[in-house]
């Protein structure tokens, strides 16, 4: 079942974040941190949301959504972003799943026009599977500063 996430998938959700850190880029995150990050999000819906797969009421993955306002288009872009989905339960169609709810919102909702993520350039399953779905690289670049 996939829901929208509440305070309290906050926990679960801050956990999955930190294996994701971890796995994919070799960074210890402080789960507190993260915690009140995930929380952040939670409440403050107009931000975005995080969306979680249960199955049997145990957390198998989640993902955020995040909206950019595309002057463009008068509309908002769905980002999606910290997709993670627990080991065992990779490559079983969870995160197509995910997708497609994002996609089937796109669809029926006027007020979104598409979907954007990012992604490692190392990140060869995540890339397959995003393509895969449809999805292309499309002819941007992205650029970042973090503090």
């Amino acid at each position: 079942m996939i829901k929208k996430a509440t305070l309290q998938d906050a926990e679960s959700i801050a956990k999955m974040q930190l294996n994701m850190a971890k796995e994919s880029e070799g960074i210890d995150l402080d789960l507190s941190t993260v915690i009140k990050g995930v929380s952040t999000i939670i409440s403050k819906p107009d931000w975005g949301h995080y969306l979680i797969y249960q199955q049997d009421e145990i957390t198998l993955a989640c993902l955020m959504v995040l909206y950019e306002w595309s002057d463009w288009r008068c509309k908002k872009v769905i980002w999606i972003h910290s997709v993670y989905v627990a080991p065992q339960y990779r490559r079983q169609g969870i995160y197509k799943r995910m997708y497609q709810y994002l996609l089937d919102i796109v669809h029926r909702e006027d007020e979104f026009s598409g979907l954007r993520l990012y992604v490692d350039k190392s990140n060869k399953n995540a890339i397959s599977t995003y393509e895969n779905l449809g999805m292309s690289r499309d002819h941007y670049n992205l650029y970042e500063y973090l503090k």
